[in-house]
């Protein structure tokens, strides 16, 4: 029957392929999108209010928020991936006038968590989380 109305709608008689068909299971509406990107964010903020209140915790205080406020700013940047879509997010990202603060940005990510797990370097963390601040704010 469904082969019946494609083609008497005009539509190609042909079964579409599963790549068409996942991509169109998995889009989200507008409204979905909307609320993807308002947990993403709000988990991002919550991470990043953590680790600002795990700073003053003796000896770990450091390390923790070092840990958090990186999580942080990961869960906010993939909020974003919610609105735009990923493919037109990364490209976005690592257009000329951005690929430096992108490349910072992301290997200040990176460097900040070695340096909490396997450095432990304390004042490192901090340096790349300072780092991380400045790259996002470019």
């Amino acid at each position: 029957m469904d082969k019946l109305k494609r083609v008497l709608s005009g539509r190609d008689a042909e079964e579409p392929s599963p790549l068409t068909e996942v991509i169109e299971a998995t889009s989200l509406s507008w409204g979905t999108r909307v609320k993807g990107f308002i947990a993403c964010f709000a988990i991002g903020c919550l991470c990043s209010l953590l680790g600002s209140c795990l700073l003053w915790v003796p000896k770990k205080g450091l390390m923790l928020f070092a840990v958090f406020y990186t999580l942080g700013n990961i869960a906010s940047i993939g909020s974003t991936l919610f609105l735009m879509g990923p493919m037109k997010q990364l490209k976005r990202m690592f257009e000329p006038t951005r690929l430096i603060a992108t490349t910072v940005m992301l290997l200040c990510l990176v460097l900040t968590l070695c340096s909490a797990f396997w450095w432990r370097k304390e004042g490192l963390a901090l340096l790349f989380c300072i780092l991380q601040f400045f790259a996002l704010a470019w």
